[in-house]
C-alpha cells in the first residue's frame, strides 16, 4: 500500500519536529496506542489496538527514525505484530515546511499487511489507513494547541446539530 498526502498544522515546524519525537504525544495521536515508549535515537516500542473491519488485534511493534534534519525532514519506520490477526510494517518520509500559517507536512507511505489483515482486501485496508492518518493529523493539531479552520467549522456545525438534536428530544 501506498499513500501520499500533506497536512496543513498551525504550529512552526520547531514545534512540529519535536512533537514527532515525542513519545507522550505519540502516544496521544496514535489512535488506539496504549503504549509509546523509548527516543528516537534508540527507537521506540508502542503498542496500538486497532479494529480493521472484523479483525481486532493488538499490535506490538518496533518504530525507529532516520534520515532525521532537525526541522525540516526524518524517516519513519516500524513494523508491528498482531498474532493471529497478522502483521504491518513500513516507512514513511516526512517533511516538514514553513507556510505563513504553521507548517506544512507532506508525507509518503509504503506500507505492507499479511495474515488475516491481508484477506480482507487492498480497499477496505487503504481506506482504514487513509482514515487513520487523518485522525493522528487531527489529534496532533489538538496536541500542539489549536483546530485547523476547516476543522473547527466541521465542529462547530457538528455541536449545533446535535444541540438541535438534543432541544427536540431531551436527548444527546
Amino acid at each position: 500500500m501506498q499513500m501520499s498526502d500533506q497536512k496543513e498544522i498551525l504550529a512552526d515546524p520547531a514545534t512540529v519536529y519535536a512533537a514527532l519525537l515525542n513519545p507522550e504525544v505519540l502516544k496521544a495521536c496514535v489512535p488506539g496506542a496504549s503504549e509509546v515508549t523509548g527516543t528516537p535515537e534508540d527507537g521506540y516500542q508502542a503498542t496500538v489496538t486497532q479494529k480493521v473491519g472484523p479483525v481486532k488485534a493488538t499490535f506490538k511493534g518496533q518504530v525507529t527514525m532516520s534520515d532525521m534534519v532537525e526541522n525540516e525532514r526524518l524517516t519513519i519506520t516500524g513494523e508491528g505484530k498482531g498474532g493471529a490477526a497478522g502483521f504491518a510494517k513500513g516507512g514513511a518520509e516526512v517533511k516538514l515546511t514553513a507556510t505563513d500559517t504553521g507548517t506544512l507536512l507532506s508525507y509518503d507511505v509504503d506500507a505492507k499487511v499479511g495474515g488475516k489483515l491481508a484477506q480482507l482486501g487492498s480497499r477496505l485496508i487503504d481506506g482504514f489507513a487513509k482514515k487513520m492518518a487523518d485522525q493522528f493529523f487531527v489529534n496532533l493539531q489538538e496536541q500542539l494547541g489549536g483546530v485547523p479552520e476547516t476543522e473547527a467549522e466541521e465542529t462547530s456545525d457538528e455541536a449545533e446539530k446535535k444541540g438541535w438534536f438534543s432541544k427536540i428530544t431531551g436527548r444527546e
